[in-house]
């Protein structure tokens, strides 16, 4: 129960810009200690700086590598707003592999697939590697039956 608890924190630290809060009487910070005695197995890492991968190069290869890429807050399982659920609901109708990336776990992440879109909002739907748009566009081209064209030659899951 208490990893469970620790994740929850963990994944709301994520989500904000605060330094440190309070949260279920827990105090947690995401600040980076000076202190010369913190280990470096506890500082935190940039795997992406040390990687030589740029954030566009990774939305780049998603776009390229997933037929149907989403960027959306939260995950297909668990859409965190109402916009990303109306575009997985729709999406999911057509049994095609849907690939997604939770936007708010990194603000680098969405201000990065906002610049490679050149579009503001989320959800963004990619597919066959062209930016299609939103869940209003999505749930249009539904409705008059142009995505059932655009997908008709994504492989289902099965």
């Amino acid at each position: 129960m208490a990893a469970i608890l620790f994740k929850g924190i963990a994944a709301r630290s994520l989500t904000t810009r605060l330094t440190s809060s309070c949260y279920y009487g827990m105090k947690y910070s995401t600040k980076v200690s000076n202190d010369p005695d913190t280990h470096d197995d506890f500082k935190p890492a940039n795997k992406l700086e040390n990687s030589g991968t740029s954030l566009s190069n990774i939305i780049e290869q998603d776009v390229k590598d997933n037929p149907v890429m989403l960027y959306m807050k939260g995950v297909p399982d668990f859409p965190q707003c109402g916009f990303s659920s109306l575009a997985v609901k729709v999406l999911k109708q057509y049994d095609v592999p849907l690939s997604a990336r939770n936007i708010l776990e990194d603000p680098e992440l969405k201000n990065a697939v906002k610049a490679f879109s050149h579009w503001p909002t989320f959800p963004q739907v990619f597919i066959k590697g062209e930016f299609v748009g939103g869940s209003d566009i999505i749930l249009n081209m539904h409705q008059n039956g142009e995505l059932k064209e655009k997908l008709k030659d994504v492989v289902s899951k099965q």
